[in-house]
Formats: structure tokens, C-alpha cells, sequence
């Protein structure tokens, strides 16, 4: 077909909208085909939102790609430390890592008689976690360990602290750890964390915990350690810790810090301390004995007092003071039991200290209380030690605490110094004597005062006196004053001096305890208690001393010729018994609160007349002279 036969295409039409509809046949579509126009619309937006679908999903992608690389490196990093970490020597960390200082001051709170100690303990304290883990800063670090480190450093100064919780510690002897000195049991702990810290002691952080002290109950274990410490110069022990759990963050704040745990084991630590020097020791180590305990301990000053059927203690001790200078220790009252030595300690009083302070170079105790009841079986042991004391004599006493079961010190009770003269002006009045058969006996009133120590403020009734006395041809000689023959033997048996002082020649000692009349007198200035005595002496017998016949008829024949009779030196010990006003001693037969006082060493004169001599009737002058004739040639 030819181009002139082609149909003609039907041109286009234009419907202006003003044209009827064609009516619909039955090849009308029932859905009118889509405009072009909105075809043509559609199109570009389905194609924008496919690609925002595409680029939130790469974004999505992309940011997870990064969390789980980031999560990953976090892990790692976590890992890393916590490897680090969990590496750990718990001995190295003590000793390298935890820096304590102190302790600044320890106040003991509380003794328990179970040997318990509750105290407070103030010091400071700090963990270098950065040199623990390894993220401290140094110069040296390339750069990704200086990030490593850093992000490190971050992490700890976020943690901030960490919360300990040991369970008991243990305290050995290093060169034996079966052997426990010491139980301490601390409460939790919050120790704070610290990188890069400053060389000095600033970064410490101040701290105050109680501690409870469970002293071991095996008191010869104990001294065998401080005895073996002194020896070698130092304190050197083992700490073991069962178990230590710790935790993030603050003791009583739980917060996401708290999931940061762990639990260290079996952990082991030495410790070793240099013994301090005290003044006027040897100084320890070289194998130097340690002194004894009884050293340490001085009686300054001691007062007694009666007071409402009781006897009142009060004195002042010093105990040298073994702390290091910078630590201050506060104690409350303790009590203490003083006891006498015998075959078995007896116990004397009790007293309790005053609250006091470490001082140095001495602690100052103040201590007061009561004497205690003592059964009439040991009457005798305080009476000796009551006459060594007033005799110028110290005595070993047993220092013991109710707190520390089975644990006693022995210390010296120091005698005065200047030893007292407790019997004073002493003379025997209206003195005769007579002949007897082949002896002489005397007569007389032995008179005398009874002066107490400075301090010792009793009430007494000296109701026995059982002199011992030696008498010298004239005035007591010079050499002889303040001095007196052997008194280590009790009453009735003294045994003579040897040698036999000059001029002595008779010694003149009852056959019994002579009844004796005690008046309270007012006392010198600088004397405690003073009393006045009386005591008659009837018949008892003039022993003429071996030897001294000579020096004896001398005397008889001053009596005898001279016109104002003789003076006689009268010199010895004597023994008293007193009821002390509050004592409490108690025994069938004796007044209570009795105590013998034996071993007093006295001095007097007395004048004898003729008629002292003859007893006043002329008759004896034959006697007398019948009994010279065994003394005197003629």
C-alpha cells in the first residue's frame, strides 16, 4: 500500500470540555485509564523514598557497626583491666600499692575480762590503683598505651573507692605461724582510689575504725614473743587474712559502681617494725635480754586512809612509755589487783587507774581504791610485809588485772625514803632493879610515841608492845645511832649483834607481850599519825651481856657511889600489835583489823638512882653486892 493509500490518521481532538461524553458501549472499560499527568507524579516520589530507605538503613548499619566495634573495644578495655586485675599478688598489692600512715591516735574504748580490747584507731590511708593496674602515666608510653592508660586512669577516678570487708585477721609469730599472738576483726572499709599520686603523704585520706583485739589466752606465748622481739630488735609477724571481698563505690550507696567485685584469698603478709629504745635500757637487738617487767613500773607516791570501817588507797605510779613519739593513746579507768608474795599470791587491794594519755618519756597513773578482806591465815604475811615497809625495806609486789586472766607483773613497793623512825623517844620511866636469886630483874613503864610515815593517815590502837632492848653504860654511844642489830627474825627470838656494840652489857627481854595504853597526839609537821605509849615492865629478866661483867659492875658502881645515880643508853627493836581502824582481818581471839609490827628499831635513854636499884629497901644493898662479887674482883 502506497503512501496515498494509507489511511488517514484521525488528527487529534482536543476536548475543550464543552463536547457531549461518548456514551459507554460494551467495550468501555468499567475503571477509566490513570491519568498520564498523575502517573507522571507518582513516580518520582516512590523513587525518593527508596533511596532515604536505603540511607537510614546504611546509617543503621553504619552506627551498629561502630556500637558493636565500640562494645567490643569497651569490652577489651574492660577485659584488659580486669586482667590485670584479677593478676594480682595480694601481697604485692599490700605492700607496693596501700599506703598507710599511723596510727595518729588509738583510744581504747572498752576492756572486756574475755582478754577483749575495743578500740578506735585514727590514721590515713590510701590505694594506688593506678601502679595496682598498671595505667599510671609515663613519659616513655607510646600512643596508644597513653590512650590505653588514660581511658584507664578515667575509669579508676570514677570508681572513686571501693569498699573492703576482711574477715579475721590473724597475728603470728614469724618464726612461728601455728602460734596466734593476737584476733583483729575491723569492720568494712572504704579505701579510697588514687592514680599518678604526689611522692609526700598529702593524697592520704584521714580514717576512723574501731577494731576489735582478742589477745591470745596463753600468757607465756605472749612473753615469749616480746622477749624474743627485744632480742632481735624488731617486731616481725605474719598478718593472714581468710578472705577479703571487695566491692565498688561507697559502703552504704548501692549504685552501679557496686557491680565492680572481687574476692582476694589466702592472703599473707609481713610485717616487720624496729623496737623503740626506752631511756635507760640497753638498746634492743644484739641479742640484748629484754628487762624485766618489774623495770618498767615505779611507785611515786602512796597514801592510806581510814575511812567509814574500810581502808582508802590512793597513789601515784609511772610506767616508762615504749610507744613511737607521734602516737597518741587514751585509756579508760583499769582495774588492778595488787597482792602480797608468798607461797601463793595473796591479795592485798584493789585499785583502779584514773583515765589517762600516753606522755613521754613516762605515763603518770593516778589509782585509788580499797584494801580487800584478808582471811586470818595470812595474817602473818601482811604483818611482815607492813614491818618491811615501816622498817626502811622494799617488798615484791604482784600486779594483776581482772581483764587479763592469769597475767601478773611483779613490781617493787619501794620502802620510805628516808627510812621512818616510827618509834620515837622512847625511855623506860621509873626503872628498878633487883636482885633475884643468881639474876636481875627489872621493872618500870616503858614509854615511847608511835609516829606513821607521811601518807599513811590510820586510826590505831596499839594495845601490846614486845620490846627487845639493850642497855649501855651511859648515853647510847655516837656509832650506835640510827643503827640496830640484825631484826630478820620475828619476835620473841632477835639474836644478839655480833659483834657486841662498846659498852653494852645487859639486855633485858620480857617473858610476854606487855599490855600497852595508846593516846592519838598531834602530830609534827611533815608526820603522819602520831600516837603516845605506855607499857609496864615487871620483873622481867637483865640478862648480863657474855664478856661485858666488866662494863656491868662499872655501871652497878655508878648507881651504887654516885650521888645522882647513872644514865643508861637503852637501844633495839621492838615489836607492837595494833588494831587499824577499817582493816578488814578478822580472826577468832583477835581484835579485827589486827597486824603485828615487829623488827622497830628505837633508842632512848634512861637515869637509874639507888633507889631504882635497890627498890627502895636497904636490905637489897647486901644482895646487890652478894651478886656482884660474880662480875666484880674485890
Amino acid at each position: 500500500m502506497s503512501a496515498e493509500e494509507q489511511p488517514e490518521e484521525p488528527s487529534a481532538h482536543i476536548d475543550k470540555g464543552k463536547r457531549r461524553a461518548h456514551e459507554p458501549t460494551e467495550r468501555t472499560p468499567l475503571l477509566g485509564a490513570t491519568s498520564s499527568v498523575l502517573d507522571d507524579a507518582v513516580a518520582p516520589q516512590n523513587s525518593s523514598h527508596r533511596g532515604l530507605r536505603s540511607q537510614l538503613t546504611a546509617v543503621f548499619l553504619i552506627s551498629l557497626t561502630i556500637c558493636i566495634l565500640g562494645f567490643v573495644l569497651v569490652a577489651l578495655l574492660a577485659w584488659s583491666y580486669a586482667s590485670r586485675a584479677s593478676n594480682l599478688k595480694p601481697d604485692d598489692v599490700i605492700k607496693n600499692d596501700v599506703v598507710f600512715r599511723g596510727p595518729d591516735k588509738i583510744d581504747v574504748l572498752n576492756v572486756t575480762e574475755d582478754r577483749t580490747l575495743w578500740l578506735n584507731v585514727r590514721g590515713r590511708v590510701g590505694v594506688n590503683a593506678g601502679s595496682a593496674i598498671g595505667v599510671d602515666s609515663d613519659d616513655d608510653d607510646g600512643l596508644f598505651r597513653d590512650i590505653w592508660k588514660t581511658i584507664g586512669r578515667w575509669g579508676v577516678r570514677t570508681l572513686d573507692r571501693v569498699t573492703v570487708n576482711l574477715t579475721s585477721i590473724k597475728i603470728t609469730p614469724e618464726y612461728d605461724p601455728t602460734m596466734v599472738l593476737v584476733t583483729l576483726d575491723i569492720p568494712p572499709l572504704e579505701l579510697p582510689l588514687s592514680v599518678d599520686p604526689p611522692n609526700d603523704v598529702s593524697w592520704l585520706t584521714p580514717i576512723s575504725t574501731p577494731v576489735r583485739v582478742q589477745l591470745s589466752a596463753n600468757n607465756t606465748l605472749l612473753l615469749q614473743f616480746l622477749k624474743e622481739s627485744w632480742k632481735l630488735g624488731a617486731l616481725s609477724v605474719q598478718a593472714d587474712v581468710g578472705q577479703a571481698f571487695i566491692r565498688g563505690g561507697s559502703l552504704d550507696v548501692d549504685n552501679w559502681r557496686s557491680n565492680f567485685r572481687a574476692k582476694l584469698s589466702n592472703i599473707r603478709t609481713d610485717i616487720r617494725m624496729k623496737m623503740p629504745s626506752i631511756p635507760g635500757f640497753p638498746h634492743p637487738g644484739r641479742n640484748v635480754p629484754m628487762p624485766a617487767l618489774s623495770q618498767f613500773v615505779t611507785l611515786k607516791s602512796f597514801n592510806v586512809s581510814s575511812e567509814s570501817h574500810k581502808l582508802n588507797l590512793h597513789a601515784t605510779a609511772t610506767v616508762l612509755n615504749p610507744a613511737p613519739p607521734h602516737v597518741h593513746f587514751s585509756v579508760p579507768s583499769l582495774p588492778f589487783i595488787i597482792s602480797i608474795c608468798d607461797k601463793t599470791a595473796i591479795s592485798l587491794a584493789a585499785v583502779s587507774t584514773a583515765p589517762f594519755s600516753l606522755t613521754k618519756p613516762n605515763i603518770t597513773l593516778s589509782m585509788s581504791g580499797d584494801v580487800l578482806p584478808i582471811s586470818t591465815s595470812s595474817f602473818s604475811v601482811l604483818s611482815r610485809f607492813v614491818s618491811r615497809y615501816l622498817s626502811g625495806e622494799p617488798n615484791t609486789v604482784l600486779i594483776s588485772s581482772p581483764l587479763i586472766e592469769g597475767l601478773e607483773v611483779e613490781a617493787e613497793f619501794p620502802a620510805p625514803n628516808p627510812r621512818p623512825q616510827l618509834l620515837r623517844d622512847v625511855t623506860i620511866r621509873d626503872m628498878k632493879i633487883r636482885p633475884t636469886g643468881t639474876m636481875f630483874l627489872a621493872s618500870g613503864t616503858v614509854e615511847g610515841r608511835v609516829v606513821l610515815p607521811s601518807g599513811i593517815n590510820v586510826g590505831l590502837d596499839i594495845f601490846r608492845v614486845f620490846p627487845d632492848v639493850i642497855i649501855f653504860d651511859g648515853e647510847l654511844p655516837s656509832s650506835m645511832l640510827h643503827k640496830g642489830h640484825n631484826s630478820s627474825d620475828l619476835p620473841p627470838e632477835v639474836p644478839l649483834p655480833d659483834p657486841l656494840p662498846e659498852h653494852a652489857f645487859g639486855h633485858i627481854r620480857p617473858d610476854d607481850w606487855l599490855v600497852s595504853v595508846s593516846v592519838p597526839v598531834e602530830p609534827e609537821e611533815g608526820d603522819g599519825t602520831s600516837y603516845e605509849i605506855s607499857a609496864k615492865v615487871v620483873d622481867a629478866p637483865v640478862e648480863v651481856l657474855p664478856g661485858r661483867q666488866k662494863q656491868f659492875s662499872n655501871f652497878v658502881g655508878k648507881v651504887i657511889f654516885g650521888s645522882e645515880g647513872a644514865t643508861a643508853g637503852i637501844s633495839g627493836f621492838a615489836a607492837v600489835t595494833v588494831a587499824v581502824d577499817g582493816l578488814p582481818l578478822h580472826g577468832p581471839g583477835r581484835k579485827s583489823g589486827e597486824v603485828v609490827l615487829s623488827g622497830l628499831p628505837f633508842q632512848g635513854n634512861v637515869h637509874v638512882g639507888k633507889k631504882s636499884l635497890f627498890m627502895g629497901e636497904t636490905r637489897e644493898l647486901q644482895q646487890v653486892m652478894d651478886r656482884l662479887k660474880h662480875y666484880i674482883p674485890w
